[in-house]
């Protein structure tokens, strides 16, 4: 027998939650939020829901920008939402489908309509991700042509910064980890993996008499150094592309940092995407761990304890937790990924 589907109910009434918890109970496992606050943060746990009966009508955050987040999310962006309201005009219905809701249900429900519809659109959420694990089976050699191709680019940036040879390889898992562990998207995830090795593609650009000069940059020096997300975002270019438009994000955004003090933008906090704020951590976290002419390699803890100090000042304070959870898997990508001639510790130094 199959595992239950869940679906998610927020209303700020408890009422309407004991109506809806009783008519899909028998079928379902059932969830409740009172709040927005309290549904996204349920969306965006490690079980999320596979279908969210969602309220318009809520005090503080309402559910047109409950739907609105879980739909700029890459962790929540796949749930399919209904949006369960006693609003009933046209205006009001159009709204919630251009916000990405799948279905629309007006108050009083009826209980053979809520049932028909949830079933319905949980049987499509199925069925899609059926269908796209089909596609990635079948699509499996071509994704790994693609990948080796991405990472000979990353390398291209690397023979002229001088970086040690298995940067990006380590970085790029690193990535990955860290998105499942948060629970994103599984496709998302993917994407991440191959778009993060370009992070520093534009590093191309930049003159070698900068690039390579082993004295502190000057003023003029290091903005020109600051370019190479630019000259990156150049070299990538516009296209349609999820993995190109994704690789172009974190090229000009890994240099952000959470308190704002970053480039080329200064963003602040979630404003940076969070492919970014993914690869900033791993980016680092693999500069500290690897040798490199001018230090030795860090250990993980010491690099860890690196991370909890800057947790809220370079990187997003939410993300180190899970990255550290990631250890044992890290562990593997150092060891079979290592430099030449490099050892890496664990322990302390």
């Amino acid at each position: 027998m199959s595992e239950q589907a869940t679906v998610l109910v927020v209303d700020d009434n408890s009422d309407n939650i004991d109506v809806l918890n009783g008519i899909l109970r028998p079928f379902y496992k059932v969830k409740a939020a009172l709040n927005g606050e309290l549904a996204l943060k349920i969306a965006n746990s490690k079980h999320k829901p596979d279908l969210i009966l969602l309220d318009v009508m809520m005090p503080g955050m309402d559910g047109h920008e409950v739907c609105r987040r879980l739909k700029a999310s890459p962790i929540t962006s796949d749930i399919p939402v209904i949006f369960v309201t006693a609003k009933s005009e046209i205006e009001d219905e159009q709204i919630g489908f251009a916000l990405g809701a799948v279905d629309y249900i007006t108050k009083p429900v009826s209980v053979p309509i809520v049932q028909a519809r949830v079933k319905t659109q949980i049987a499509l959420y199925n069925q899609q991700r059926e269908l796209e694990n089909k596609v990635k089976a079948r699509t499996k050699e071509l994704e790994n042509t693609r990948a080796q191709i991405i990472r000979r680019l990353g390398r291209a940036a690397e023979f002229k910064d001088n970086e040690t040879g298995m940067h990006v390889i380590r970085m790029s898992y690193y990535s990955k980890f860290l998105a499942d562990e948060i629970n994103a998207n599984c496709d998302w995830a993917e994407l991440l993996f191959d778009a993060a090795p370009m992070h520093d593609i534009g590093k191309i650009g930049i003159a070698d008499n900068i690039l390579l000069k082993p004295d502190k940059l000057d003023e003029s020096e290091w903005k020109e150094m600051q370019r190479h997300v630019d000259y990156g975002a150049e070299i990538l270019g516009n296209h349609d592309s999820p993995l190109l438009s994704l690789a172009v994000e974190v090229c000009i955004y890994h240099h952000e940092k959470f308190d704002g003090s970053g480039y080329p933008h200064q963003l602040k906090g979630k404003d940076i995407p969070l492919s970014a704020r993914i690869v900033a951590i791993a980016d680092v976290f693999d500069a500290l761990t690897s040798k490199r002419p001018y230090k030795d390699a860090w250990t993980v803890e010491k690099a860890f304890n690196y991370l909890d100090e800057q947790a809220g000042k370079h990187f997003d304070p939410d993300l180190i937790e899970p990255f550290k959870n990631c250890i044992e898997q890290i562990k593997e990508i150092m060891t079979e990924y290592a430099d030449e001639h490099e050892r890496t510790t664990y322990g302390n130094e």
